[in-house]
């Protein structure tokens, strides 16, 4: 699996996932894959959706209301998984645990789903809620 960090996560998480997940699942931030995190939103899912299979983590909620961000991402063929408004504002430590704990089930949704699928990673549960089409 394909994992892209926005610039609403931290990087030091994705740094962390991407040494726990090495050999198994690529994983890069914003920054690193464009050199900046001031990319817009459209740009960087345009590039992504052209080559597909990315899995996409998200703080910024605002793709989901956004017209042309959401009809973006819609389109594509990535997977967007948005934290929960309380999850978001929670610490990193917090966000880390939540991921992990869903993992399993991040990884049987993501294998079962076409691109432009949008889910929300709860702050407590196990199911991830998907996002109105």
């Amino acid at each position: 699996m394909k994992i892209f960090f926005d610039h609403n996560m931290s990087p030091a998480m994705a740094r962390a996932f991407g040494e726990l997940f090495k050999g198994q699942h690529d994983v890069i931030t914003l920054k690193s894959r464009f050199g900046r995190t001031d990319v817009p939103d459209v740009e960087w899912i345009t590039e992504l959706s052209r080559e597909g299979d990315w899995v996409v983590f998200s703080g910024d909620r605002r793709i989901t209301r956004n017209k042309a961000e959401y009809h973006a991402f819609r389109s594509s063929n990535l997977i967007g998984l948005f934290l929960a408004a309380g999850l978001q504002k929670s610490p990193v430590i917090k966000q880390m645990e939540r991921i992990l704990a869903l993992w399993t089930t991040i990884e049987t949704v993501t294998q079962n789903v076409q691109g432009g699928a949008m889910f929300e990673l709860p702050m407590k549960g196990m199911r991830l809620r998907q996002l109105k089409v």
